[in-house]
Parts: structure tokens; sequence; C-alpha cells
């Protein structure tokens, strides 16, 4: 069912403020940056090894990733799981009574498809399902 960690989201105000600490102090590499409008969010894609982290920059203040900074400030949004046939995961975590913010597939960044669980499920942290097209490649 699960594959991977995907990648690790992380919450920031801003992306060129927050890429050094990523690039210069840890040595890890950029790789890209991509606006995912229907999210209202900017995404910075840094390869930490076995495992991507993104950081998610707010483009709208009424963005979700807007709404989580003013509430929680800038950190760890949430933790994406890589799986196969996520409408099947998705109905799965249904079935077994689990939250799902997403009861359907959309599109992220990256051209992958994702689906969110809600916190209450996992203690308050988010998960996301993510799988990546065809052509893509996990970590």
């Amino acid at each position: 069912m699960i594959k991977n960690v995907n990648h690790i989201g992380i919450a920031v105000n801003s992306i060129e403020t927050a890429l050094p600490f990523y690039t210069e102090a840890l040595g890890l590499t950029f790789e890209a940056v991509e606006h995912v409008a229907e999210q209202r969010v900017r995404v910075a894609f840094i390869n930490a090894g076995n495992c991507k982290l993104e950081l998610l920059e707010p483009t709208s203040p009424d963005s979700p990733v807007a709404k989580f900074i003013e509430k929680r400030g800038e950190g760890i949004h949430h933790v994406a799981l890589s799986v196969e046939s996520i409408e099947d995961r998705i109905q799965e975590m249904i079935e077994k009574g689990i939250p799902m913010i997403d009861k359907k597939s959309r599109v992220g960044a990256g051209g992958a498809n994702i689906a969110f669980m809600h916190p209450k499920a996992s203690n308050g942290v988010l998960v996301e399902f993510c799988e990546k097209a065809a052509k893509q490649h996990d970590n």
C-alpha cells in the first residue's frame, strides 16, 4: 500500500528567505520552483536524498498554507506517502472510517495525483497520499 515517504511539505512565508538554509547551510540540492494555482502556493523542490522537501509559500492570504502559517507558524505542514492506485487507497481509508479531506484525488505539484487525510485521523499530522504520473520517478 505505502511505498515510501515521498516528501515533507514545509510551510514558509518566503521561499527566497527559507531556501538558503536548505541549500547553503545543509548543502541540499534545489531543483525547481512551481506555481500550483489551484492550491494558491509556490512550491520549491529540494532533493534530500531518499525524500524530497517541498517549501510551500502561499500566494494568497486565503490559501490553506497561509491559514496554516497564521494559526501555527512556519514549519512542517504535511508528510506525503507514495502510493499505488490512489483512488483505491482513498476508498480503503473511507471504508476503515478514516476521515479524508479529499474523497477523490486531485492534481498537485509536479503533476502528481494527491489526496489528504484529515489530521484528526493521525494525531494532528496532515498526511498526503501521492501517486506520481507514470513518467515520473519516485525517490
